[in-house]
């Protein structure tokens, strides 16, 4: 790994937003409630000043020093370049949406250099919706030996500027009135779609990020769509679980990586590793000392704390992907 030695100024942002509690606060309590300004989404409450505030740091309005390693993401701040100028083959799909006559779900897919076939992962984006940086996390698991599909979860809601430059209100917006059951059903239809192109292999893992980090764990306790792929790992970046009343039918091992300056969401990692334990069901994890919510997307953020857990968090994720999805 090495540093890049230029400072890179990122574009000024449209907004200036407040924390809505200092860095060191708590942002929740042992039971995983948030005491800030919230919205309400499908999968738990979200910190509304956290997102808006990640968007405002990615964005704009921050200087710092980037991580330049091409065995990582790369962070909102260099994405476009690095996805520019990838090598890799990039398909932009229409898939049909199950049940529902006439519409369908955009989605881009990343195709790994490689002689054989490859396992597949479903990318989930943040709340901030589909976007550049994360079509670049798509483009570096086919860097990583994966076929991935980034599917725009947003895709019946028309949305000016979509897919790749709508705005973080209208993204948030749009995202709260997603109806959880079509998510998933997206989700068994991008890898279903996925499984079935010539170089795949019959099965899948999942990774997400913010609102999609929910969203994976929360596919991981969906029961099987009949005639699908098989689930085999699922990954969540900073997002919440599910229900622990749901937790018993988790169909593949999870891993969760989370940063510690985001109590909001490291708070309920105590309760779940318990329910998983007490359940026999694999869950690893790791919180990242001084990180924050986002830190794979802010690499420049918190003092190179962010870039610290980046470090460690995407070979992590990839020893998770080799272990499931190769066996």
């Amino acid at each position: 790994m090495r540093w890049s030695l230029s400072l890179v100024v990122l574009a000024a942002s449209a907004a200036t937003v407040a924390r809505a509690q200092s860095p060191g606060s708590r942002g929740g309590s042992a039971d995983g409630t948030n005491h800030g300004a919230t919205v309400s989404t499908p999968y738990g409450a979200t910190d509304m000043a956290s997102h808006m505030e990640m968007a405002a740091a990615t964005s704009g309005g921050a200087t710092g020093l980037v991580l330049d390693d091409p065995s990582l993401p790369a962070s909102a701040a260099t994405a476009a370049a690095r996805l520019a100028k990838s090598p890799r083959h990039r398909e932009d799909v229409m898939i049909p949406t199950p049940g529902v006559p006439g519409d369908s779900i955009h989605a881009w897919v990343y195709y790994p250099q490689v002689s054989h076939k490859a396992p597949v992962v479903v990318v989930i984006h943040e709340i901030f919706g589909m976007s550049t940086w994360i079509r670049g996390v798509g483009d570096q698991l086919a860097a990583d030996g994966y076929i991935a599909i980034v599917p725009d979860f947003l895709h019946g809601k028309q949305l000016p500027g979509a897919p790749d430059s709508v705005s973080v209100d209208a993204a948030i917006a749009a995202i709260r009135t997603l109806n959880p059951a079509d998510v998933q059903r997206d989700i068994a239809a991008a890898a279903a779609y996925a499984t079935h192109l010539p170089a795949a292999l019959p099965v899948y893992g999942t990774i997400g990020f913010c609102w999609g980090g929910g969203v994976s764990f929360a596919h991981d306790v969906q029961p099987p769509v009949n005639g699908g792929p098989t689930l085999k790992a699922t990954v969540i970046y900073y997002g919440t679980p599910p229900d622990s009343g749901t937790l018993s039918a988790a169909r593949a091992p999870a891993l969760g990586l989370y940063g510690g300056n985001d109590a909001r969401v490291s708070s309920t990692v105590p309760g779940t590793d318990s329910a998983m334990r007490r359940l026999h069901k694999a869950y690893d994890f790791k919180v990242y000392a001084g990180a924050g919510h986002g830190f794979l997307r802010a690499q420049e953020d918190m003092a190179g704390a962010n870039a610290t857990a980046t470090q460690d968090a995407w070979p992590r994720t990839l020893a998770w992907f080799r272990k499931y999805l190769h066996t």
